[in-house]
């Protein structure tokens, strides 16, 4: 026999955007724009819909639905699809065999009372009815309160549990909706709407394989407009699997959004999908921030998967490296297991684990050698993490204090550099880098790093203190070397031994205002002048300078001359801009 499912609330009365084709004498018009609840002897008008590209949005419950109630069973509304027979629509509430419909013609079939128990002087039907009813008013816990009890006294009701399933989509509860609609299609495996409804919840989920398992269950048409949804769904994902597998990660944050604004808005693997993409676009913050704002995996999500991996386990893989990329190695080592344990024949997930294991022996090695002041082979030991994970930027930041103790101050800062650039906000490694530019000289650099640590930490002395020191030294430093921040012109032969016997480094610039070369190079000049503020610049054009070109032995422009402390320690001719800093570089050391 059939079971009779009257009263459920219809798959058309949850919040979603789909548009379905109901059964005849269920017709409404396209223009009502909101879904209708079937329920006794009449049209309850559903939760009010979102208006917005994402389907399946649940209605907020603060929010009194707009639709029509006709005692009489009659949608009423001009324009609307009316019914060939004047009689009502009525609930029907018997058991015989009149298929999942929610209504049958009032007069038709048995009119045999309920028989479920009675408890408190209610019906399991009565419940159901006043769930029926908080749901049409938007009060969606009211409504599940009713349903539960409804379920207490009538467990078997397969459509009670659909009803419940309904209630927690509305709050969003997806997870144990899903459960609900199993245990509703266990009850009774025909039951084409509970399988509708989880269709329409695995696609949320992101969930496109059990979508389509319950779209189409038994050979049953399926909607068209889940179809489509469907389709949609499983074209986005296959884009994302596309740019995975190469590497192009801005596709993949692209086709991410769209899969998610397309209806899968609930799916914790496909915000995954796009952390990790923001980890490989080296925007780490976006993507921490974006696993922060991960739906809960509340239901058994073991057989759905992406790109190969359990869903649960792919989520815990990527929260694992981001943790490792921001320095919170115990927790990735936890997830990273974790993942593994779900998952235990998957060979990426077992490489992830892998990596995070020796990231995290490099990284203790490390931390050891530093502390016993072996610097070298702490700085190898680091290095030996980061050829396992490229995107760690502790192990960046900590070869760079290696770097500062053994006084590579240059190398110190390129690693702080590759640390901020996977993480902009890292302020261990912005006050390294600003302590390796005072030791080159770079007071500008230094000045510029120390200010933006103090606008994040404005209450701490000690970086307000460094900022003094560093805006001092770059003013004092100025000042005893005479710098006046631009490139100084040199003439006579004796103003140039003056400037060559000057302390620090001096680089001299002999040119030609007529060669191209010169002219190229000259403000390239500049900007170094202005990047080095405690080397000296100068210039000596060699068309006006004749005597002094010819003691210099000049025969060729450019020519540039470095001395340091009145000693000549470099000469270039034609130097590329590269060459030219680097050379600067070097002897500032």
């Amino acid at each position: 026999m059939v079971k009779s499912h009257s009263g459920e609330i219809s798959r058309s009365a949850m919040p979603t955007t789909t548009t379905r084709n109901l059964k005849p004498g269920h017709r409404r018009s396209s223009s009502t724009g909101t879904p209708l609840i079937f329920s006794g002897s009449s049209f309850y008008s559903g939760a009010s819909q979102s208006s917005g590209a994402t389907s399946a949005v649940s209605p907020s419950p603060t929010v009194l639905p707009a639709g029509n109630i006709c005692p009489s069973g009659r949608i009423l509304k001009t324009g609307m699809a009316t019914r060939s027979s004047t009689r009502a629509e009525t609930l029907w509430t018997g058991t015989g065999n009149y298929g999942h419909g929610n209504v049958v013609k009032s007069g038709g079939g048995s009119t045999g009372k309920t028989n479920h128990a009675v408890a408190n002087g209610e019906s399991s039907e009565e419940l159901k009815r006043l769930g029926n009813d908080m749901y049409r008013r938007g009060s969606f816990s009211e409504a599940l309160s009713f349903y539960d009890r409804a379920i207490s006294l009538s467990p078997e009701n397969a459509s009670y549990r659909s009803n419940r399933a309904a209630a927690l989509t509305a709050l969003r509860r997806l997870g144990e909706a899903v459960k609900e609609c199993l245990e509703a299609v266990r009850l009774d495996p025909s039951y084409s709407r509970a399988h509708q409804r989880l269709a329409s919840l695995y696609l949320r989920l992101g969930e496109a394989e059990n979508a389509r398992r319950r779209l189409c269950f038994s050979g049953q048409c399926p909607d068209q407009a889940d179809l489509q949804r469907l389709q949609t769904l499983e074209k986005h994902l296959r884009r994302c699997w596309e740019a995975r597998k190469i590497g192009d990660w801005r596709t993949a944050v692209k086709e991410t959004d769209a899969a998610i604004a397309n209806g899968a808005d609930s799916s914790p693997q496909l915000v995954a999908c796009k952390a990790e993409a923001l980890l490989r676009l080296n925007q780490i913050e976006e993507s921490e921030f974006c696993l922060s704002c991960i739906p809960r995996l509340d239901h058994d999500q073991s057989q759905a998967k992406l790109f190969g991996m359990v869903a649960e386990a792919y989520v815990l893989c990527i929260q694992a490296q981001v943790d490792m990329a921001l320095g919170r190695f115990e927790n990735g080592v936890v997830k990273a297991e974790r993942a593994s344990m779900l998952d235990q024949t998957n060979p990426e997930l077992v490489s992830v684990l892998n990596s995070v294991k020796m990231v995290v022996k490099a990284r203790s090695r490390g931390n050891e050698l530093f502390s016993l002041g072996r610097y070298s082979e702490a700085s190898v030991a680091y290095g030996d993490g980061l050829k396992h994970d490229g995107s760690n930027s502790v192990l960046y930041c900590n070869r760079a204090a290696c770097w500062y103790k053994v006084g590579l101050w240059e190398k110190s800062v390129e690693d702080c550099n590759h640390a901020l650039k996977i993480h902009s906000g890292y302020i261990k490694a912005l006050l390294r880098r600003a302590a390796s530019y005072g030791k080159l000289g770079r007071w500008e650099d230094a000045v510029r790093d120390y200010e933006f640590v103090r606008r994040e930490l404005p209450g701490d002395s000690e970086v307000t203190e460094l900022l003094e020191r560093a805006k001092t030294a770059l003013s004092q430093e100025s000042k005893s070397l005479g710098f006046n921040n631009e490139v100084e012109a040199v003439s006579s032969l004796d103003k140039f031994k003056n400037s060559v016997s000057l302390p620090g480094v001096s680089v001299f610039h002999f040119k030609s205002s007529s060669n191209r070369q010169c002219e190229e190079i000259s403000p390239y000049v500049n900007t170094l002048c202005l990047r080095y503020p405690l080397v000296h610049f100068f210039m000596v054009d060699v068309e006006e300078s004749l005597a002094l070109a010819k003691a210099e032995s000049i025969r060729k422009v450019p020519t540039f001359k470095m001395y340091k402390n009145g000693d000549k320690v470099k000469e270039m001719i034609c130097p590329s801009h590269q060459f030219l800093e680097d050379s600067i570089k070097h002897f500032l050391l």
